[in-house]
């Protein structure tokens, strides 16, 4: 009997973050009957390409602490008014 060989991730933050939504995304997906059986992967790329293009538009939408701390933050800030684009 073979071993499996050992998987070492390291994730950043924001990719642990992705994931995250990625994985509710594509359980979602499982429990509406939608993924198939051998169609696993096809589901799960689908799910991180979705949780990534959600992960921009909050990026886009809103100003961090940490983005505000920097000329181009502020000036986002100062032209949106305080309040995103919502």
């Amino acid at each position: 009997m073979s071993k499996a060989k050992a998987t070492h991730l390291k994730l950043q933050h924001s990719e642990s973050v992705v994931l995250e939504g990625a994985t509710r995304i594509y359980a979602a997906y499982i429990t509406a009957g939608r993924v198939a059986e051998g169609d696993e992967s096809k589901w799960m790329e689908r799910s991180i390409r979705e949780a990534i293009r959600m992960a921009r538009a909050t990026d886009d939408a809103i100003v961090s602490d940490e983005e505000i701390d920097t000329l181009e933050g502020q000036q986002q800030l100062d032209g949106q008014g305080g309040f995103g684009k919502f």
